[in-house]
């Protein structure tokens, strides 16, 4: 089979970091502050990097109950230049005995590619196969082209979603950039989102983790939308490279007339062209084509239908990811678990 390079292990986070950002694919999931934060919620990030050639991968492990081994899950990962064949077959062959050695039952990648049949070709020609259990991060998303001036991306807005921008400053909302000290204020508005919507969300300690990891290196910035001093809507938007990203966003119940959520997202965008971006990802739609999407989103609210509702009105184009592909290491122990998997995910909530 030939030599293959030697991995580099837990890159050092400065060199990492820059090098993911001037990646082409740079992906907020692979920095080191990811790995820190997740590291805090029962995971273990581990940097690879080939010697030779533009391909490297963070690795985050998460130990399963019962001395089964170890999960080995690459977000938005491995960077690489997928067409380089020699490189990407190297760089996952790597990976897999890094994992391996780790204890993992499967290495897991969730590459942020486009669903397509010569990406999925690419996948299962390095030995992987398409994941029995749902992709971690969203398959579905909308993402907007704000390169451009701000007058042509407002243009780009669908009329009614334009005109709520423009009614929320007409009514009085601002919006502000928040400190550490207005977290209190983001919990508040995430416990109320969760309550009315039926979302999931993180403890506060995570959100507090998350800012202290990324707003003092202008990689995210906590926004207010405030109605005469009162907190009415806020989100966390992120940025590296070309590519932003709304992850984190909650709003009270008052005021909701006045539209500071379609306000707070054009401030988003501003701070995320501002960055030097050229994108920015409205994070996860439900995953369904576009026909269907359209013809369904005005009468159903369930799951992510109703922020569809919201973010379709921003324009940009829907984008499908190829999804999670699993590289089996321990074939007895991976059925097992992925049965246990099915079978939690198929369960009543």
């Amino acid at each position: 089979m030939g030599e293959h390079p030697q991995p580099r292990l837990d890159v050092a986070p400065g060199p990492w970091d820059a090098w993911v950002a001037a990646h082409p694919q740079a992906h907020i999931l692979q920095t080191t502050p990811w790995g820190i934060l997740k590291a805090a919620y029962g995971w273990e990030a581990q940097r690879v990097a080939l010697p030779e050639g533009p391909a490297a991968a963070q690795i985050l492990y998460r130990r399963l109950p019962g001395g089964m081994g170890c999960l080995a899950y690459t977000p938005r990962g491995p960077l690489a230049d997928w067409d380089d064949t020699a490189t990407t077959t190297a760089l996952v062959r790597r990976l897999a005995e890094t994992a391996r050695a780790r204890g993992a039952i499967a290495l897991t990648v969730e590459p942020d590619l486009p669903d397509s049949a010569h990406h999925r070709q690419q996948l299962a020609a390095l030995g992987l196969t398409p994941s029995p259990l749902d992709s971690v991060q969203p398959r579905r998303t909308i993402v907007v082209d704000i390169s451009g001036s701000e007058d042509a991306i407002l243009a780009a807005l669908k009329s009614k979603t334009r005109y709520n921008v423009r009614l929320a400053g007409r009514r009085g909302v601002t919006v502000r950039a928040g400190q550490e000290t207005d977290m209190p204020v983001f919990h508040r508005l995430t416990a109320a989102t969760a309550d009315r919507d039926a979302f999931g969300v993180h403890e506060p300690a995570y959100y507090e983790q998350a800012y202290r990891l990324f707003v003092p290196r202008d990689w995210a910035r906590l926004l207010l939308a405030e109605v005469e001093g009162e907190a009415v809507a806020a989100l966390m938007v992120f940025a590296l490279g070309r590519r932003s990203w709304y992850f984190y966003g909650a709003s009270g119940d008052e005021h909701r007339e006045k539209m500071p959520n379609y306000l707070l997202q054009w401030e988003a965008m501003r701070w995320a062209r501002a960055q030097g971006c050229s994108e920015y990802d409205l994070w996860g739609v439900p995953d369904e084509d576009e026909e269907t999407l359209e013809a369904e989103f005005t009468r159903r609210s369930d799951g992510l239908w109703g922020v569809y509702r919201f973010k379709r009105g921003f324009g940009g184009r829907l984008v499908r990811t190829v999804g999670a592909w699993d590289l089996i290491l321990r074939p007895l122990r991976y059925k097992v678990y992925t049965a246990a998997a099915r079978l939690r995910q198929s369960s009543p909530r």
